[in-house]
C-alpha cells in the first residue's frame, strides 16, 4: 500500500499561540488511524489544514506523493478528502437521496431534478459499501445512525478516497457504534483511507491501525496496532497515569431522597415528552440515566429544577413535595446542578470567577449585606478556597470565566455546586466537551460526593460513563423508563439494546 496522506512540519498559530507546532503527519491507503489529544491539542486545527479551512503557517502536504496546495474545502474534496463532521450537515427536510446529491444533482430534460435516478445511484452506493439506508426516507424522522451513515455516503459520492470522521460516536449506541466500525471496515476493503477522531479511547484501539497523540500542538508519537494500550495512550495523553474512578461503593445507600412519580410534561413543541416518568434516587447513590439524546433528558431536568411546568405527577425531596417550588427555593432545600451545557445556563460568562463562584448564595449571609450590597471580602475569600481545592487554572479569580478552558470553567461550576452540600446533585452530561483529564476529575469528584452520603443523578449520553460511574441504571426511551438495572447485574449490551427501545423481555 502507498500513502494516501504525508503532512510535514505544519505549523499554524493564532495570536502568537502555537496551535500546531511542527506536526508530522501520515495515513496510508485502507488504514485507520485516529487522532488522540485533548481540548486544544491542536488535532482540530490539523484536520482544518487537511480540509481547507485553513491556511498552515508552514509545512507541506503531501497527496498520494504529489505537494499540493488546500486553500478550501471545494480544494480538499476535489482531491478525494472528505470529513463528516461531529455536527452533521444534512438538510433536515430534505430525502435521503437529495442530501446525497445536493450539489451534483442528476437533470432530466435540461431542468428537473431527476428523483428516480437519484435514488437509484444512492442505493448502488450503499449497496457497494454496506451502508444501508433508504433513499426516500426524510432526514429529520431518522435515527442519528443513519443520519451519519447519510453523511458517509454523501462524502463517497463525491469521490472521497481519505474520509475524516470528527468524533464520529458521540451520539450512537452501542449497536450503532458497531454498525459504523463495520461500515469502516468495508471502507477498508475498498482501500478508503480514514482519519478518526475520538476521545474514547476504548473505541479508538478496538477500530485503529495506527494512533498519533497529540498534546499542547505536538506529536507526542505514533502507536502501531501490535502495541496498543489504553493506559500508556492515557498517559501519553495527558503526561502522567490516569487512574481509574471505577470502585465500589463503600457506603450502604441510604434513604430516598428524590422521587419523581408519574411526572409528565410538554416539549416546547407541545409534545408530550415525559411520559409518566417514575424513579428514586438514594444517598450515596449514582442513579445512571442512559438513553440516545432527544428521548426527553432536558425535559426531565428542566422539571425536576422548576424550569418547566409539568402536567402531572410528583415531586418529593426527603418525602416532601417540591413540584411547586420555586428554582431558588429547590436551592435552598438541597438541590445543585451541573447542566448540560455550561456556557449557556451554567454559567454568566462575563462575570469573574469569584462572582460564578457565589452564584446562588450571592443574596444569602454571609455575602449579602443589608445596607452595603455584596460582601466583597466574603466573596474573596470563598474565591481563594475553591480555587485551590478544586485546581482552577484561572489567571486570578477576577478572570472572565469567557476566557478559561472548557474544562476550567467546568471546574467552576462543580466547585459552585459541590460546595454548598447539597442532598442531591443532578449532573447532566457532566463531561461533555471535556478532555480525559478534565473528565476523571469530575468522575472523581462525584463519587467523592455519593461517598459523602449525596444522591446524584447522573444523565449522560456517554455509555461507557454511565456503566463507569452508576449503581443502578434507568433507560429512558421517547419520555418513559424502559428499566431500572442494578449496574451488578447489567451490561452493555443489554442497556445498549434498550436505548434503542427493545423491550425488557
Amino acid at each position: 500500500m502507498g500513502t494516501a496522506i504525508r503532512m510535514v512540519s505544519i505549523t499554524k498559530s493564532f495570536s502568537g499561540t502555537l496551535a500546531n507546532d511542527r506536526v508530522d503527519f501520515d495515513v496510508e491507503e485502507g488504514e485507520v488511524h485516529s487522532l488522540l489529544g485533548e481540548n486544544g491539542a491542536g488535532k482540530t486545527v490539523l484536520m482544518s489544514i487537511l480540509y481547507g479551512m485553513y491556511k498552515p503557517d508552514e509545512g507541506q502536504i503531501f497527496i498520494k506523493g504529489k505537494e499540493v496546495k488546500i486553500d478550501s474545502p471545494a480544494k480538499a474534496i476535489s482531491l478525494g478528502i472528505g470529513m463528516v463532521h461531529q455536527h452533521f450537515m444534512l438538510v433536515p427536510s430534505l430525502t435521503v437521496a437529495e442530501n446525497i446529491i445536493l450539489g451534483r444533482e442528476p437533470i432530466k430534460n435540461k431542468f428537473w431534478l431527476d428523483t428516480s435516478k437519484a435514488a437509484e445511484e444512492t442505493r448502488a452506493l450503499s449497496k457497494k459499501y454496506g451502508l444501508e439506508v433508504d433513499p426516500t426516507a426524510v432526514i429529520n424522522t431518522l435515527p442519528v445512525g443513519v443520519q451519519q451513515r447519510v453523511e458517509i455516503l454523501k462524502a463517497l459520492f463525491r469521490g472521497a478516497e481519505i474520509l475524516i470522521l470528527d468524533e464520529p460516536t458521540s451520539v450512537l449506541t452501542p449497536q450503532e457504534v458497531e454498525g459504523l466500525f463495520k461500515a469502516i471496515a468495508t471502507l477498508k476493503q475498498q482501500r478508503k483511507s480514514v482519519i478518526f477522531i475520538s476521545h474514547k479511547l476504548k473505541e479508538v484501539c478496538a477500530i485503529s491501525d495506527r494512533i498519533t497523540v497529540l498534546r499542547k500542538g505536538k506529536v507526542v508519537g505514533t502507536v502501531e496496532r501490535a502495541a496498543i494500550e489504553i493506559e500508556k495512550l492515557a498517559k501519553m495523553l495527558v503526561g502522567r497515569e490516569i487512574p481509574s474512578v471505577l470502585k465500589e461503593n463503600i457506603v450502604a445507600k441510604g434513604r430516598v431522597v428524590l422521587r419523581a412519580e408519574g411526572l409528565k410534561a410538554f416539549n416546547d413543541r407541545k409534545i408530550l415528552s415525559l411520559k409518566s416518568i417514575d424513579f428514586e434516587v438514594h444517598e450515596s447513590e449514582i442513579l445512571g440515566i442512559a438513553g440516545v439524546e432527544g428521548n426527553g433528558q432536558s425535559e426531565l431536568i428542566e422539571v425536576l429544577m422548576g424550569l418547566r411546568k409539568i402536567e402531572d405527577g410528583r415531586i418529593l425531596l426527603h418525602g416532601k413535595p417540591i413540584e411547586n417550588a420555586s428554582v431558588h427555593e429547590r436551592i435552598e432545600k438541597g438541590f445543585s446542578v451541573i447542566p448540560e451545557d455550561r456556557q449557556k445556563t451554567g454559567l454568566i460568562l462575563d462575570f469573574s470567577v469569584a462572582e460564578n463562584l457565589i452564584l446562588g448564595r450571592h443574596d444569602k449571609p454571609p455575602f449579602a449585606e443589608k445596607w452595603f450590597g455584596l460582601n466583597l471580602e466574603k466573596e474573596s475569600e470563598l474565591a481563594d478556597e475553591l480555587i485551590q481545592e478544586y485546581s482552577i487554572q484561572t489567571p486570578n479569580k477576577e478572570t472572565s470565566v469567557r476566557h478559561l478552558s472548557g474544562g476550567t470553567q467546568q471546574r467552576v461550576v462543580v466547585a459552585r455546586e459541590f460546595s454548598r452540600q447539597p442532598k442531591l446533585i443532578i449532573a447532566s452530561q457532566p463531561t461533555r466537551g471535556l478532555d480525559i483529564g478534565a473528565t476523571e476529575y469530575v468522575h472523581r469528584k462525584l463519587i467523592e460526593m455519593r461517598d459523602k452520603g449525596c444522591g446524584i443523578l447522573l444523565l449522560s449520553a456517554d455509555l461507557d460513563e454511565i456503566l463507569a460511574l452508576s449503581d443502578r441504571i434507568g433507560v429512558i426511551y421517547e419520555g418513559k423508563i424502559l428499566a431500572m438495572k442494578e449496574r451488578s447485574q447489567t451490561n452493555e449490551l443489554e442497556i445498549g439494546l434498550l436505548m434503542t427501545g427493545a423491550t425488557n423481555d
